[in-house]
């Protein structure tokens, strides 16, 4: 068994890595386990582009030496912070070119099991050694959370499957796919599974589907007035729970929890509209009322406000988001699960980021029930390092 470490860190994705350059830069003793940039990599469909601008898409170094347009000056890239969008393959880089300088000690092996000990916590790796650490911060981000309606979980994984499981859209090429969502990452996914050559249909409940467009940045001074920019898009909504996630988490609960399942809904990144719109089905104010597997494929009926509708289609893409639920954490002990505080599904947090266990911790989309809906992005890790790093030391 290694000698215990003062702060064991699970998950080297933005928010992770971050919280290892704070803690580097406090002299903390910690260990960082997980490959960089892990669920970006194998998570994420290939030729997405980042929804949030380029100024908000940075790793967070105590410096600030490490930003994105810091890496893309490295590399010879022009850079701007707003009318840019961020290609996937281009922030995977990035994060691994931020893992290099901040966090170089990174151990890449996976995080097994954890298990609370009479010093704190012990770590069981993935090839059975041990890591003891006093203290324990949860950055897994989206890898475990990624939500499927109960009437989709039990049909055939060869005929369904979650955006997340949608890393190489070129492998259904020359195949019939239905997308299920009205967020991002369905319409997204629609758009890049029709340039790889598949032949996609939309399905969303809502009556319209929403498209940024233009750029934040260079509006006239009034209409920024008006709706300022901020990590999070225009308003000034936005600029508070993007700014001031330590006052989020002051709101009283419900307030918290209502604003978090509402704000900032699905809209579909810059440039989409043109690449998808006209070019293939978008079902809006579509339910799905049943699926029946078909053959090798599936058959929907689907409610509209003209009437039933029948799909027939060779696979059903869920892009339905992700929940955050501690019970999906199987790598933490029954005994350390049933510990934790829960406030639907999620961690509940105190202001330090920290769960009723003592000496536990979640960053991410587990802690935005209490420092809001820019924990769901890139951007929230600036503020939970600077916090987390403060308490740990």
């Amino acid at each position: 068994m290694a000698a215990q470490t003062e702060v064991a860190i699970v998950g080297a994705g933005p928010y992770g890595l971050s919280l290892a350059a704070h803690l580097r830069g406090r002299g903390v003793p910690h260990r960082i386990f997980g490959e960089a940039m892990q669920t970006w990599r194998q998570r994420m469909p290939a030729g997405m582009m980042l929804k949030s601008d380029p100024f908000a898409s940075n790793l967070y170094d105590p410096a600030g030496r490490l930003t994105l347009k810091d890496y893309m000056q490295s590399i010879g890239e022009p850079y701007d912070d707003t009318a840019w969008s961020v290609p996937l393959e281009t922030f995977v880089a990035y994060g691994r070119w931020f893992q290099g300088h901040a966090a170089p000690d990174l151990d890449p092996r996976e995080v097994s099991h954890i298990e609370t000990s009479d010093r704190g916590f012990t770590l069981t790796l993935a090839d059975g050694e041990e890591a003891p650490a006093r203290q324990v911060v949860l950055a897994v981000g989206i890898r475990d959370f990624a939500y499927v309606p109960p009437f989709l979980a039990e049909l055939p994984s060869q005929l369904v499957s979650h955006s997340s499981e949608v890393a190489d859209p070129a492998r259904f090429a020359g195949r019939d796919v239905t997308v299920l969502g009205g967020g991002a990452s369905a319409i997204d996914l629609a758009m890049l599974l029709l340039e790889a050559g598949a032949s996609p249909r939309l399905v969303a409940r809502a009556p319209r589907l929403e498209f940024h467009a233009g750029d934040q940045g260079r509006r006239a001074w009034l209409a920024q007035l008006r709706r300022p920019t901020s990590g999070l898009g225009p308003g000034w909504r936005s600029l508070f729970v993007s700014e001031a996630p330590g006052w989020f988490a002051r709101l009283p609960e419900p307030t918290r929890l209502d604003t978090v399942r509402r704000m900032l809904g699905p809209a579909a990144g810059k440039g989409v509209r043109d690449r998808l719109e006209g070019k293939a089905p978008l079902l809006v104010d579509h339910r799905i009322a049943g699926v029946q597997p078909r053959g090798e494929g599936l058959s929907l009926d689907l409610q509209s406000p003209a009437g039933p509708v029948r799909v027939d289609t060779d696979h059903l893409v869920a892009a339905t988001g992700y929940k955050a639920d501690v019970s999906r954490l199987q790598f933490l002990s029954e005994s350390l699960r049933r510990r934790i505080d829960l406030i639907d599904g999620a961690p509940r947090l105190g202001f330090g980021f920290e769960s009723s266990v003592p000496g536990l911790y979640f960053l991410g989309l587990a802690a935005a029930y209490r420092f809001g809906p820019v924990q769901r992005f890139a951007y929230g890790a600036r503020f939970a390092a600077k916090t987390v790093a403060a308490k740990l030391s």
